[in-house]
C-alpha cells in the first residue's frame, strides 16, 4: 500500500504540473476559466473545438499533447484511488479512522500503511509533530508563544490531513457549524488557521484510536445560542 500511495502522490503531482502548464499557456491567448477540475475541463473543451479557440494550429497541437497527458494521468490516479478505497474498506483499523470527521479512505489507508504501530509515539502530540502539524515554539522576554506549524516530517500525511480538514470545514460552513469548539475557532481565527488546527486535532484523535484500539465517539454537541 505504501507503493500504491507513493505512486498516486507522484501522478497527482505530475497531473497538477500538466494542468498548470495548460492554464498558463492558454492564458497567453486570453483564455481563462475558473479554478478547479470543472474549470480545467472547460478549457479543454474550448481547446478541442477549433472554432471556439483563438489558438493557432501549431500551438493547439502542442497543447493537445498536454491535454492527453493530463487525461491519462487523471485516469491512472482515479484507478489507484479506487483500489485504495477498496482496501481501506476491508481494513478494520482504516474503517475506524474513517469514522472521524475529515478523515476519508485515502487518509486512513495512508496512515495505517505508514504507521503500522502508533505506539512508537509516546503521545498524540508526538504523532502530530511527526506529521508536521505542531507549531514552532518561539519566545521573547520570558514569554513562550506557539508559531506556525513546522511543516517537517511526513509531507504526504500532512497534506492529506489538511485537505480532509478543509473539506470538512467547507461542509460545516455550508450546513451550519454544530461543533462548539469548531464554531468558536472559526469565529476568532482565520479560516486557514482553523483548518490547520482541525487537521492537528484529527491527527491526535487518529493516534489515540490506533494506539488504544478504540472507536471514535463524537462528543455531545451544545446547540448554538440564538
Amino acid at each position: 500500500m505504501l507503493i500504491v500511495h507513493s505512486t498516486r502522490t507522484l501522478l497527482v503531482r505530475q497531473r497538477t504540473m500538466a494542468a498548470n502548464a495548460l492554464r498558463a499557456a492558454l492564458s497567453e491567448f486570453g483564455i481563462v476559466a475558473a479554478q478547479g477540475v470543472n474549470g480545467l475541463r472547460t478549457l479543454i473543451e474550448q481547446l478541442k473545438a477549433p472554432s471556439e479557440a483563438t489558438v493557432s494550429e501549431v500551438a493547439r497541437g502542442a497543447l493537445l499533447l498536454l491535454v492527453r497527458q493530463w487525461e491519462a494521468l487523471d485516469a491512472d490516479v482515479r484507478a489507484l484511488e479506487r483500489a485504495i478505497v477498496r482496501t481501506a474498506r476491508g481494513d478494520e483499523a482504516a474503517r475506524r479512522l474513517m469514522e472521524v470527521p475529515g478523515i476519508g479512505p485515502i487518509t486512513a489507508s495512508a496512515t495505517v500503511a505508514k504507521v503500522p504501530d502508533a505506539r512508537v509515539f509516546r503521545r498524540a502530540r508526538d504523532f502530530a509533530a511527526w506529521i508536521g502539524l505542531t507549531g514552532r515554539g518561539r519566545g521573547t522576554g520570558g514569554k513562550h508563544r506557539c508559531g506556525p506549524i513546522s511543516k517537517q516530517g511526513d509531507r504526504t500525511l500532512r497534506s492529506l490531513f489538511i485537505t480532509g480538514a478543509s473539506a470538512h470545514l467547507r461542509h460545516q460552513r455550508a450546513r451550519g457549524v454544530k461543533d462548539p469548539w469548531l464554531r468558536e475557532l472559526l469565529a476568532r481565527r482565520p479560516y486557514k488557521v482553523a483548518m490547520v488546527a482541525l487537521a492537528a486535532k484529527n491527527a491526535r484523535i487518529v493516534w489515540a484510536l490506533l494506539a488504544k484500539g478504540e472507536r471514535y465517539r463524537e462528543r455531545a454537541l451544545v446547540p448554538a445560542v440564538a
